[in-house]
């Protein structure tokens, strides 16, 4: 019998009360239309409403796609547990993102924890352990002596637990019951199986399949095309069909908005890096510039989200990824492409030219191993006591996504970031920085509003390095401290990077060098 059904059809046996694990990263991997079509079903018919989501990592870049955004009318979603949260305006009416309004009005229960946790917690449902135990978070906003993972004054239940085990702490996540996966590949045959041929990434499909029937739930999925079984190779299945009880089809499915496809993110398709926008002058280019300098060759660095993810464009733009020299900087993201040049914005994520695409709990591994030993990260706050927030500030609330997961593990720490942030101007161009209008939110605090990672923890216990890099001054991260190490040319240390701190560094040299003037051409 064919699982190919319709729409209508298939979201019709969603119950109230329902647990929904979704797939979906930013714009990638979105099944829009089904997420759609069960969202118009609540608003004709008032169900299915309570439902809790399981979102490893949040789908949705309220363009086109609005994916997660689809089931958060009022009362359709009780409690959703993610990687991540996405809060861009929407490019036509300026409108943010429903989720977050939900979130900011006490409307739902929220939980957000790193993405590490997301996957690997899949794995764990789907091997019916009792739960998920990791190092990993102790003494982040995800440890229960601080947020517990809780985002919203209604979240009142703790959902994972601090445990002594074998005489050090830890964090237990206790496994979780699925009843529906809603996933998303290329195309499928009428038995189920799924291929992702378009696709630049697998993310959590298989690992929600897996964790979904385990729990004795259904899996639905959305694709683009169909195709005659025996018709592909079987190792172009990434998810059996028997994990799969129905299927349904968008033939206008979009890679990620605006995108209907584009080989260049599977790499049989081939970009010639120059021809990558340059970032131009300023200091998203000085940052990304100096930071690039602290990337070692033939040494796989991890790029996050955010700032960090301009420093390929550069190593892309000004000729280090010239011939082979892109295999001499292997790169790759949480979200499992490697090789290639890392993309920035609303379409991080995905890779241009990659050499191999993971599957998001197999990435998780890899970066749990270590094997990532250089991270290159955005960072919107800084401490006294050596504590990083990039979760939680003013209005917004992001989540950590793959941060805690990544600092946690690599060797070698790159923070990326301007200075100060809400309406910052600089010129910097004649080998020295100016600048124009000040921010008016410092990101050196006395105390940050939200600890995503202590990384003082990390240099002290782990033998981490760090250094900060804005666009005026580099900072380094040691065991007592942060120490000033270079000021721009033409930047009064005192006025425009001391007296802008929150604290005092520990250490300031007298006559403090300066960054290299050809950061600033």
């Amino acid at each position: 019998m064919s699982k190919i059904t319709d729409f209508e059809t298939v979201v019709a046996d969603i119950p109230s009360g329902a647990t929904l694990a979704i797939v979906g990263v930013i714009g990638w991997i979105v099944p829009e239309k089904l997420l759609r079509t069960l969202g118009q079903r609540y608003l004709d018919t008032g169900a299915p409403g309570d439902l809790t989501l399981y979102v490893p990592c949040f789908g949705g870049d309220n363009g086109a796609i609005k994916g997660i955004d689809n089931l958060m009318h009022d009362g359709m979603t009780k409690r959703l547990i993610t990687g991540s949260f996405i809060n861009p305006p929407d490019p036509e009416t300026g409108e943010r993102p429903r989720s977050m309004g939900q979130v900011q009005t006490d409307k739902i229960e929220a939980y957000t924890f790193h993405i590490g946790v997301m996957m690997h917690w899949l794995r764990e449902i789907a091997r019916r352990s009792p739960g998920y135990l990791t190092e990993v978070g102790i003494g982040t906003f995800v440890d229960p002596d601080l947020d517990g993972g809780k985002v919203t004054p209604c979240t009142t239940e703790n959902i994972v637990e601090k445990i002594d085990f074998r005489g050090k702490p830890h964090l237990f996540f206790p496994s979780q019951h699925l009843d529906y996966g809603i996933i998303r590949a290329t195309s499928a045959d009428k038995h189920g199986n799924l291929c992702f041929e378009d696709d630049p990434l697998v993310s959590s499909n298989l690992a929600i399949a897996l964790a979904v029937k385990a729990c004795g739930g259904k899996v639905i999925a959305q694709v683009k095309r169909t195709y005659e079984p025996g018709e592909r190779h079987a190792h172009m299945v990434k998810v059996p069909g028997v994990l799969v009880d129905h299927v349904v089809v968008d033939p206008n499915q979009q890679l990620v908005t605006g995108i209907q496809n584009d080989a260049r993110f599977l790499g049989q398709t081939r970009m010639d890096p120059r021809e990558l926008q340059p970032l131009g002058p300023g200091a998203p280019t000085v940052i990304a510039r100096r930071s690039a300098s602290l990337i070692n060759e033939n040494e796989l660095t991890i790029y996050g989200f955010g700032a960090s993810s301009s420093i390929p464009t550069i190593f892309a733009t000004e000729g280090r990824f010239d011939g082979d020299g892109i295999y001499d900087y292997p790169s790759t993201t949480e979200h499992g492409s490697y090789g290639g040049i890392v993309t920035s914005g609303w379409q991080f994520s995905a890779n241009y030219n990659p050499d191999a695409l993971l599957d998001g709990v197999t990435q998780f591994d890899a970066i749990h191993a270590g094997l990532c030993k250089t991270c290159a990260l955005a960072f919107a706050q800084f401490d006294a006591e050596g504590n990083i927030n990039v979760s939680k500030f003013g209005s917004a609330n992001p989540g950590s996504g793959g941060f805690i997961d990544i600092a946690h593990n690599a060797t070698n720490l790159i923070l990326n970031g301007t200075f100060t942030t809400g309406g910052l101007k600089v010129d910097a161009k004649g080998g020295k920085l100016t600048i124009l209008r000040e921010g008016k939110v410092s990101k050196f605090v006395s105390d940050v509003e939200q600890v995503t990672y202590p990384l003082l923890t990390g240099v002290r216990e782990r033998g981490q390095t760090a250094h900060i890099v804005t666009e005026r001054a580099v900072f380094a991260v040691k065991q007592e401290g942060i120490e000033l190490l270079e000021v721009a040319p033409g930047i009064d240390p005192k006025t425009q990077v001391l007296d802008l701190m929150g604290f005092a560094p520990v250490r300031v040299a007298d006559q403090i060098p300066l960054m290299d003037p050809k950061l600033f051409t």
